[in-house]
């Protein structure tokens, strides 16, 4: 039988270790946005660019 003590234990440990992966999930997920939000920012100045480069064409 588990004594009290030692189910306390495991329920904490399990806990932390829940949120250290929720943690860095989180981490993921704000590290994907930027990353995707800069490479939309480069997108759009290179559309940018390019409508430019089209006018000065005509």
């Amino acid at each position: 039988m588990v004594s009290g003590k030692r189910l306390a234990d495991i329920g904490y440990r399990a806990f932390s270790a829940s949120m250290m992966v929720l943690t860095l999930y989180g981490g993921y997920l704000c590290a994907m946005r930027g990353y995707r939000y800069m490479k939309r920012q480069e997108q759009l100045k290179l559309a940018a660019e390019n409508q430019d480069a089209e006018l000065i064409k005509d």
